[in-house]
């Protein structure tokens, strides 16, 4: 929900000399996938909420490209140059979106909201969310309780975690492959790494599913890495060259044979009675997506790779980040009790009132904070930081939290 970087700001936020190409169709496929999440949550696409799975393995390939460029230009990676760019990338967005939506939550939705918004503000602050709503037993798939306007933010979480955990991981393979088999080798280790810890990945999803409520494996770190695992391995050089190889001059038709398949998953699949997905299933999506993006990287002129270049399509992708932010809230907010809109109707005005504040927080935020604001950076960025991770701290202690609703005892009785 890169949460996801879009392949023109990849190229244009890497230091390394070493740049990829810029590539429509991967900005394509993430405006497909947050397209895909929306329909989901307004109720007009069952299996729309497998884009975050397309989200996952976008950011896994992404990169994990990108670190496997800056080692071959530079022999090593900065990791606090790589760090700085991620919080220079998504810190700011969500920050704003976090303390917009508290203060709009708490002047306009009921006292439950406000309460839960509390609770899980500063787990969101922390990248940790996703475990705090698996220990307070908050069902993915619930859709009766109150309603939680920070709920979708458990995939950032779980990117965040990705995010400072496989740079380590990378690094530590690529300096181990390099004096044992020298550097050509080196991407041959990462690429065995992250096929290894899809595996344990996909194990523990089977091991732990619990078929009456899946949520546990649908939102814990350790049992949806796969996704980014597998977008990871099909970035290394290994992988690449086996897939130009395995597919040769049909690369359309295996990219459109992958495109229609996952599509299809997208319209059949149910998160609560479809357990297939997650003994098995989800992986089997993921592999589809991560070979899909590669298609997409080594044959760009293929009329799948020209279709998820869409203009439009692409726009959306170059949105995507702001609009998985800001969709949920505004669908709390703006839910058809308050509008008295249902159907197509209401998926339409939510969808226009997301599409716009995603716009705006790209616009006078994202943009201006990673590519002009010379304060983001260093000394000062780091001190910048602090400062808003500080302010939003005391956010949630400052904003006044309901009583709780009085109960009659007498009622009971």
């Amino acid at each position: 929900m890169t949460f996801v970087e879009s392949a023109r700001d990849d190229r244009a936020s890497r230091s390394a000399p070493a740049r990829a190409p810029y590539l429509p169709a991967l900005d394509g496929l993430r405006g497909a996938a947050i397209l895909g999440v929306l329909l989901f949550h307004t109720d007009r696409l069952p299996g729309g909420f497998l884009g975050v799975d397309l989200f996952f393995a976008l950011s896994g390939y992404l990169i994990t490209d990108l670190l496997l460029r800056e080692t071959a230009a530079t022999g090593s990676v900065s990791l606090a140059a790589f760090w700085g760019r991620r919080i220079r990338r998504l810190f700011p967005a969500l920050a704003v979106m976090l303390a917009g939506a508290a203060l709009l939550v708490r002047a306009f939705a009921p006292p439950d909201t406000v309460r839960s918004m509390l609770s899980d503000g500063p787990w969101v602050q922390a990248n940790l969310v996703n475990w705090h709503l698996l220990a307070e037993s908050a069902g993915y798939w619930d859709r009766f309780g109150a309603e939680r306007v920070f709920e979708h933010l458990w995939s950032i979480a779980v990117e965040e975690q990705f995010y400072l955990v496989w740079p380590l991981v990378l690094v530590a393979v690529a300096h181990l492959a390099r004096r044992r088999r020298g550097a050509r080798r080196a991407d041959g280790g990462i690429a065995v790494a992250a096929a290894l810890a899809s595996a344990v990945s996909l194990a523990l999803m089977v091991l732990l599913v619990d078929g009456a409520d899946p949520s546990r494996v649908y939102m814990g770190t350790d049992t949806r890495a796969f996704s980014l695992l597998l977008g990871a391995m099909v970035a290394t050089g290994p992988v690449r060259a086996a897939l130009a190889r395995a597919v040769g001059r049909w690369a359309g038709a295996a990219a459109a044979v992958l495109a229609v398949g996952i599509a299809a998953l997208w319209l059949v699949a149910d998160g609560t009675d479809s357990l297939w997905l997650f003994t098995g299933g989800l992986f089997a999506h993921s592999l589809a997506s991560a070979l899909l993006i590669g298609l997409c990287a080594q044959a760009p002129r293929t009329s799948v790779a020209r279709a998820l270049s869409w203009r439009p399509l692409r726009w959306l992708g170059l949105v995507s980040y702001s609009l998985y932010l800001w969709h949920w809230p505004v669908i709390v907010l703006l839910s058809p009790e308050r509008t008295g809109l249902d159907g197509w109707a209401w998926t339409a005005t939510v969808g226009a009132v997301s599409v716009a504040a995603a716009s705006l927080s790209k616009h006078l935020v994202e943009d201006p904070i990673r590519f002009r604001a010379g304060w983001a950076r260093g000394r000062r960025g780091a001190v910048a930081f602090g400062a808003a991770m500080v302010a939003l701290a005391v956010l949630w202690v400052a904003i006044p939290a309901p009583p709780p609703a009085a109960v009659d005892v007498a009622l009971l009785e």
